[in-house]
């Protein structure tokens, strides 16, 4: 079962320096992340959202290569499997880019977006999904961008756990 964590910080490049400072951790094995979004409230209170996915890419990319083989195959019957091939690849990475900008993976849009109007102005915020991780370790990685906990979908326990930590490692309250 994966567990969703939002972290706020202060500055609006914050999390996006997090976010990589995740990634690199999640090669060495210490948190595995299914999700990331990266929220940012600008000084003028707009917010810009960033997906770590961009569905419509991959969508576009398997409807290319589906769409190629499909369209090889059907150009072999009229003897052209070079034309069915462009045809076939150009519908397909077409209809695989509508597909995957009409899809919502891992973490719900509509909350990301609410949540994020609640971050202060000129600030940050990474959402994240993560299926495992060691915290004592990822924590200690990231303290020096002083992280606040904004909502969990972990236990009281496990959460009043992790603001402790984050607290003693930061000198926060």
């Amino acid at each position: 079962m994966a567990d969703l964590v939002v972290l706020n910080f202060d500055g609006p490049e914050t999390a996006d320096s997090v976010l990589t400072k995740l990634r690199s951790l999640k090669k060495q094995e210490l948190i595995d992340l299914l999700d990331a979004c990266v929220v940012v409230r600008d000084a003028d209170g707009e917010i810009h959202i960033k997906q770590s996915v961009n569905l419509t890419a991959i969508g576009a990319s398997s409807g290319l290569s589906t769409g190629a083989l499909i369209g090889a195959l059907a150009g072999l019957l009229v003897l052209n499997p070079l034309a069915g091939m462009a045809l076939g690849g150009a519908a397909g990475a077409a209809m695989g880019a509508l597909g995957g900008s009409m899809s919502d993976f891992g973490i719900n849009d509509g909350f990301i977006k609410e949540l994020g109007q609640t971050i202060p102005e000129n600030s940050s915020a990474l959402f994240l999904m993560v299926a495992k991780a060691t915290p004592d370790k990822v924590i200690a990685e990231i303290e020096q961008y002083k992280p606040r906990v904004l909502q969990t979908s972990l236990s009281q326990k496990q959460e009043d756990s992790l603001r402790a930590m984050i607290a003693e490692h930061t000198g926060a309250s």
